[in-house]
C-alpha cells in the first residue's frame, strides 16, 4: 500500500519548510533530464550536493546556480550508495527519473535529516503535484524515507536575440530580462550575455547578444514563443532584430562551434543560418536579419558559463 499526499496536505500536517520550487525538465531525444530545486538555505544545498554525489543513482552532475540546485540525470533507474554519511556513501540520493504521460516521477531516498529534506521539504515545493510514500512512513530522527515526487513534464527552451538596441538607445540585456520576467508561461531560469567579436564593424558598442531560458510545459511552448516574439517586436529599438530559438537540454556541437567562431571571427548571416539549420535552432525575423549572427551565437554559447561572457584570443 502507498500513501499519496499533496503539497498543501504536507504543509498542513508537517509544517512549511524551505523549498521555493521544484521543476523537472526532460530531453527524451538524449535520454537526459535536468532537475531544478530552488532553496533559500545555502548550507542545505551544499550538504545535498556532497551526499548526492556520493550516492550515485541516476545523477550525472550537481551544482548550485544562485538559489538553484541544478541536477543533471539520466532517465531511468540506478543503484544508489545509500546510508549514513561516509566516504563513498550518501544519506540523500536520486534513485530514478521516469516519465509517466505528462508527468515526471522522481524517486528519492533520504536518511535522518535528509528524510525531512526529500520527504517533506522537496515534496512540498511549488511545482510539485503530489508525493507518494510507503504506508506508515516517518521522517526525522534516524528514519529512512523513500518518496516518489510527481511534477509536470517540462522542456527547456532557450531564446536569444541580437541587434535590439542602437548607438543612441536601448540595451539588449535589459530588454531580454524584462521580457523573461514578465512572461506569463513557463518558469524563467537563466539570463546569459554572450560577448561577440568586438572587432565587428556593425556593432553598436560592446557587441553582445543575449539569451534567456525557460522551463515550460510542452503544450505551452508555442504560446511562450508567441509572447516572446510579440514582446520583442513591440519593444526593440532596431530594424535588424532577430530571435533564435532552441529546445533541448543539450546544445548541439554545430551550434557550440559556431558560437565560439562568432566570438573570434567576423561571420555572415548565411553562416548563422547554416549553423542554425545544422544544429536544430529556429530563426525568427523580428524586424531584420542582421541580428541572426549574434542570436544564433548566443544559443551556441548559452551553456559555456564565463567563457560566453569573455573575449577569446584569435
Amino acid at each position: 500500500m502507498s500513501l499519496v499526499i499533496t503539497p498543501d496536505e504536507l504543509i498542513k500536517t508537517l509544517g512549511k519548510l524551505f523549498c521555493q520550487g521544484f521543476y523537472t525538465l526532460v530531453d527524451e531525444k538524449n535520454n537526459i533530464a535536468t532537475l531544478i530545486e530552488c532553496c533559500d538555505v545555502k548550507g542545505a544545498m551544499e550538504w545535498d550536493i556532497a551526499n548526492r554525489k556520493r550516492s550515485g543513482g541516476v545523477l550525472r552532475s550537481i551544482r548550485t546556480d544562485g538559489n538553484m540546485l541544478v541536477m543533471d540525470a539520466d532517465l531511468g533507474e540506478g543503484e544508489v550508495n545509500f546510508g549514513p554519511a561516509a566516504k563513498g556513501i550518501g544519506a540523500s540520493a536520486l534513485k530514478a527519473v521516469k516519465i509517466e504521460g505528462d508527468l515526471v516521477k522522481t524517486t528519492w531516498v533520504g536518511l535522518a535529516g535528509a528524510s525531512v529534506g526529500v520527504g517533506v521539504c522537496l515534496a512540498q515545493g511549488p511545482g510539485v503535484i503530489k508525493a507518494e510514500y510507503p504506508e506508515g512512513f516517518k521522517v526525522g530522527g534516524a528514519n529512512r524515507v523513500l518518496v516518489n515526487i510527481y511534477t509536470p513534464k517540462m522542456v527547456r527552451v532557450v531564446y536569444a536575440a541580437d541587434d535590439t538596441d542602437t548607438k543612441e538607445k536601448g540595451a539588449s540585456w535589459v530588454l531580454m530580462l524584462k521580457m523573461a520576467r514578465s512572461a506569463p508561461y513557463g518558469k524563467f531560469l537563466e539570463h546569459k550575455i554572450t560577448q561577440l567579436n568586438p572587432k565587428v564593424p556593425e556593432k553598436t558598442t560592446n557587441c553582445a547578444a543575449v539569451g534567456v531560458s525557460f522551463a515550460v510545459r510542452e503544450d505551452e511552448v508555442e504560446k511562450l514563443t508567441e509572447y516572446v516574439v510579440n514582446y520583442l517586436r513591440e519593444n526593440t529599438y532596431s530594424d535588424d532584430t532577430t530571435l533564435a530559438v532552441y529546445q533541448g537540454l543539450k546544445i548541439p556541437q554545430e551550434l557550440s562551434d559556431y558560437g565560439l567562431r562568432a566570438k573570434k571571427e567576423i561571420l555572415t548571416v548565411d553562416d548563422a543560418k547554416k549553423a542554425a539549420a545544422d544544429g536544430g535552432a529556429k530563426i525568427i525575423k523580428i524586424t531584420g536579419e542582421n541580428g541572426t549572427i549574434g542570436a544564433v551565437a548566443a544559443i551556441g554559447c548559452f551553456d559555456m558559463g564565463l567563457m560566453a561572457a569573455d573575449i577569446l584570443d584569435e
